[in-house]
C-alpha cells in the first residue's frame, strides 16, 4: 500500500486542478508545497497579482477615463507603493483561502514542505524542521512551475536590479525603469509603470515585439506606450549593469547608456526542477528545467506525469489547469478528450490584447484567402461610456464558406469578449450566425455584428464584381 493514489508537487493552478480532479474520482491524493507559496507563482508572485497591481494602476491614475474627464485626471496625485500593495494582498489573501478551501473539501490532504525524489514511488518532503519525512504514492504529477531566469552576468539585488518576480516588492514608484526583453511579461509591466508616471525604456534584441500578435493591434499598443512616453530600444542587447548609489547605469552593446532607478530583466522562465532529485526516479531535464512528456502529460517514467509552466510551451495559467486535470484522469485510467486546439492567449498590457486563431500573416504565409471584418470601439455605444475610444475587434474570415479564422481585440476587454469569438470558431460558426445574432445594447460584444457586417458586406462586393 502506497501512502496516497495520486500525489501532486506544487499548488499552482495545474496542480490544484490535478489534485481535486483526482480527489473527484475517489483517489487518495496529497499536494506538496511550502507553506508560503500556496497557489505557486500564479498566486502570489506572478499571474494574479501583476494582474492585481494592473487594476489597482488603471484605477488610481484615472487613465481609462481621462478620454471623458480630460487628460490630467487622476483618481490619487501621489501613487504610493503601499497604495498598490494593499489591492494586491488582499487579493492573494483571498484566493489563497479559496485555494485551501477547495483542497480541503475534496478531501486533499496538504503537505507542507518541499519535495524530492527518493525513487520513482517515493519522495522526501522538508517541512522546515530539519527532518526529512518520506511520503510514498502509486502516479505522481509534477506541476513545480516556474522562475524568472536570471544572467549569470547580472547581479540582482531585488532593489535596484530585479526579475518580474521580484518588481512587485519594489519599495517605491520608481521615476525611471529600463525593461529588458519586450515579451508579455515585460511588456505588460513597461505599460503599468508608464501609467504610474514612470519613465520607461525597453530594451529588446530582436526587431520587433510580441511577434505571435497580429501587427495592426501591435502598432496600436506601441502607439499608446510611446504616448506614454515609453522608449523603445530595438535591435539592442544589454552588456552591463552599473549599480550607483543613487540609480543604476544600463550600457548597451552599441554603447549606448541609460540611467534608471530601477533594471527590470524579462529574460524568460526556468523550471523549478534543481532540487527535485529527478535522477534518483530515472528523470532528467533539459537545460532550462523543462521536462519532456507524452500527449498524456506522461514522462518516461510511466507512474510520473508532469504539467504546467514546467513542460514549456505555452505556459499559461489557463492551459496549465487543463493540463493537470487531463493527466490526472488519465493517471486515474479515466477517458480523456484532447485539449481543444483553440486556446486563446490574452495579454494584460494596458490597453490589453487579446486573440484566437490565426492572424493576417500567418494565413499570408500559407495562402489561405481572408477578408477582414473590422469594429472600433468608438463607434459603438458602449465604447463611448467607458471612455474608450482606441479599441478594436477584427475578425479574419473566409471568403469561400464565412468561417472565422481568427479573431483579434485590442482595448478594454479584450479578454473577456475574445471567448465569443473562440466559441463560434470552436463550433464551426460563421460570420452569418453573429450577423443574425442579437446582442445586448449596449455592449462592447456588439462589436461582433459590426465587424462580421463589415466582412459580409466586402465578401459580396467581390462576388458582385467577381462572379
Amino acid at each position: 500500500m502506497y501512502d496516497y493514489d495520486l500525489l501532486v508537487l506544487g499548488s499552482g493552478p495545474s496542480g490544484q486542478k490535478a489534485a481535486i480532479a483526482a480527489a473527484k474520482l475517489g483517489r487518495r491524493v496529497g499536494i506538496v508545497d511550502r507553506r508560503d507559496m500556496i497557489g505557486g507563482v500564479c498566486i502570489n508572485t506572478g499571474t494574479v497579482p501583476s494582474k492585481t497591481l494592473r487594476e489597482a494602476v488603471l484605477y488610481l491614475t484615472g487613465l481609462s477615463q481621462r478620454d471623458l474627464y480630460g487628460s490630467s485626471y487622476r483618481v490619487k496625485e501621489e501613487i504610493t507603493v503601499s497604495d498598490l500593495a494593499a489591492r494586491t494582498q488582499h487579493v492573494i489573501t483571498r484566493q489563497t483561502d479559496v485555494i485551501r478551501n477547495q483542497l480541503a473539501r475534496n478531501r486533499v490532504a496538504m503537505i507542507t514542505g518541499t519535495g524530492r525524489f527518493a525513487d520513482a514511488h517515493s519522495i522526501w518532503v522538508d517541512g522546515g524542521s530539519g527532518r526529512e519525512s518520506k511520503v510514498t504514492f502509486d502516479k505522481i504529477v509534477i506541476a513545480a512551475g516556474t522562475r524568472p531566469a536570471r544572467p549569470d552576468s547580472v547581479d540582482f539585488d531585488d532593489r535596484t536590479i530585479v526579475d518580474s518576480d521580484g518588481v512587485i516588492n519594489l519599495q517605491a514608484v520608481p521615476r525611471s525603469m529600463v525593461v529588458v526583453g519586450a515579451g508579455v511579461i515585460g511588456m505588460e509591466y513597461a505599460s503599468m509603470f508608464a501609467a504610474l508616471g514612470t519613465k520607461v525604456t525597453v530594451v529588446e534584441r530582436r526587431e520587433r515585439m510580441l511577434d505571435f500578435c497580429d501587427d495592426e493591434v501591435v502598432e496600436s499598443l506601441k502607439y499608446h506606450l510611446r504616448d506614454l512616453s515609453v522608449a523603445f530600444r530595438f535591435g539592442e542587447e544589454v552588456a552591463a549593469v552599473e549599480k550607483h548609489q543613487t540609480a543604476a547605469l544600463c550600457i548597451l552593446k552599441s554603447g549606448k547608456k541609460i540611467v534608471a532607478d530601477t533594471v527590470m530583466y524579462s529574460a524568460g522562465r526556468q523550471g523549478q526542477t534543481d532540487d527535485l532529485a529527478l535522477e534518483a526516479a530515472g528523470l532528467e531535464a533539459d537545460r532550462r528545467g523543462r521536462i519532456a512528456v507524452d500527449a498524456n502529460y506522461r514522462t518516461p517514467v510511466d507512474n510520473i506525469y508532469a504539467v504546467g509552466d514546467v513542460i514549456g510551451f505555452p505556459a499559461l495559467a489557463s492551459t496549465s489547469m487543463e493540463q493537470g486535470r487531463l493527466a490526472a484522469q488519465h493517471a486515474c485510467g479515466e477517458p480523456i478528450r484532447e485539449m481543444h486546439g483553440l486556446q486563446p492567449i490574452g495579454i494584460y498590457t494596458i490597453p490589453e490584447i487579446s486573440f484566437v486563431g490565426q492572424t493576417e500573416a500567418q494565413l499570408t504565409e500559407s495562402s489561405t484567402p481572408f477578408e477582414v471584418g473590422i469594429a472600433r470601439y468608438r463607434e459603438l455605444a458602449r465604447g463611448q461610456i467607458v471612455g474608450d475610444s482606441y479599441g478594436m475587434l477584427k475578425l479574419l474570415v473566409s471568403p469561400d464558406d464565412g468561417r472565422l479564422l481568427g479573431v483579434h481585440v485590442f482595448g478594454t476587454a479584450a479578454t473577456e469578449i475574445v471567448h465569443i469569438g473562440q466559441a463560434v470558431m470552436g463550433c464551426g460558426g460563421t460570420i452569418d450566425y453573429l450577423v443574425d445574432a442579437v446582442f445586448n445594447y449596449p455592449t462592447l460584444a456588439e462589436a461582433y455584428k459590426v465587424a462580421a457586417l463589415d466582412a459580409s458586406n466586402k465578401i459580396r462586393n467581390i462576388i458582385r464584381i467577381d462572379g
